[in-house]
């Protein structure tokens, strides 16, 4: 698989040709979703979710597929069956890949913020996308798409969280409010000067790609 980082949350999946966008949000290059012939959205909130960007992908492409939890799901109306609801233990085909869902709540910001619902995605038994939760998957996962700032974790939480999940690898994602002194600083506690999380962490600077798998 060729995984390209687009802002903030979004990546885009390439394989034999196919095209599995995650995340295309408000923060998101546009250009992510060129191409594009099946969509995840994990959650609601403006910078994974972008209700304008996925109508009017869809309206260029008649044949762009787009599955996501039923909250977004709602808000996609008009689309028909070209959105399909899912949850914790669905499993699909998105494009040619192999979709599994794990999880069902966004992390918890404050006691007075009610929580919404996340699903994160499981491609090719080997990418995870966890969305905005720190969700562990009861299977093994190659590579960990690590959300590594928001205001519902520290970074604290992240080495264990890393070290629950056991990637053969991971890569920062929901990077979008970090200046480049975060990401430095971030990137070192997660990495070789950390106190070790068992997996080399790697950041991928917008627009650039890798091969995985």
């Amino acid at each position: 698989m060729r995984l390209t980082k687009f802002g903030h949350a979004c990546v885009r999946v390439e394989k034999d040709g196919r095209r599995l966008v995650v995340d295309p949000g408000g923060l998101t290059d546009p250009q992510a979703l060129e191409g594009a012939d099946a969509v995840l959205v994990t959650h609601e909130h403006f910078d994974h979710f972008s209700e304008e960007a996925l109508r009017r992908a869809a309206q260029s492409n008649p044949a762009l597929r787009i599955w996501t939890n039923t909250s977004v799901a709602g808000r996609l109306d008009g689309l028909g069956t070209r959105v399909t609801a899912v949850g914790e233990g669905s499993a699909f085909t998105a494009a040619g890949f192999d979709v599994k869902v794990h999880g069902t709540w966004h992390a918890p910001i404050h006691p007075d913020i009610p929580r919404i619902g996340n699903i994160g995605f499981l491609v090719d038994d080997a990418l995870f996308h966890p969305g905005d939760a720190l969700t562990v998957p009861d299977t093994t996962v190659d590579t960990l798409l690590l959300p590594v700032h928001g205001p519902w974790s520290t970074t604290g939480q992240l080495i264990d969280y890393v070290r629950a999940v056991a990637p053969r690898q991971s890569y920062a994602i929901h990077d979008g409010a970090l200046n480049e002194t975060g990401t430095t600083v971030i990137a070192g506690l997660l990495g070789p000067n950390g106190p070790g999380t068992g997996a080399p962490h790697h950041h991928l600077p917008p627009g650039e790609s890798v091969d995985i798998g």
